[in-house]
């Protein structure tokens, strides 16, 4: 089976370069199980409650969480956006405004790039 991540921009990135080496393998773990396991349990991979299509990508380490928000695009190409390192227990809204907002450019310039192809 098998998925496909890749980033959108350099938002992804953007978040994950300052982070420790721990917490970054810990991330690259939780990316690696998306990639390969069917099923992919709830705490690791869970849609965000009212923003159709947009999903969270969820990593613990120590007593630190982080979010990493994406979406699927052709079944198993899931596309990352934004991260945060979580400080309270609600996801802040801006932060997730700024995924759909990002979610709906992607879609926006994949349209814009197969009509150059016409």
């Amino acid at each position: 089976m098998g998925r496909e991540i890749i980033f959108y921009e350099d938002h992804f990135l953007d978040f994950y370069a300052p982070l420790q080496d721990k917490v970054k393998l810990k991330i690259k773990y939780v990316l690696e199980l998306i990639k390969q396991v069917e099923k992919v349990p709830a705490k690791f991979l869970s849609p965000i409650t009212g923003y159709e299509g947009l999903y969270e990508v969820r990593t613990e380490f120590e007593s630190n969480i982080y979010r990493i928000f994406c979406c699927f695009d052709k079944g198993n190409l899931i596309v990352l956006f934004n991260g945060i390192q979580k400080k309270t227990q609600k996801t802040p809204k801006k932060e997730i405004d700024k995924a759909m907002r990002l979610k709906q450019e992607y879609f926006e310039s994949k349209k814009t790039k197969s009509n150059d192809r016409l």
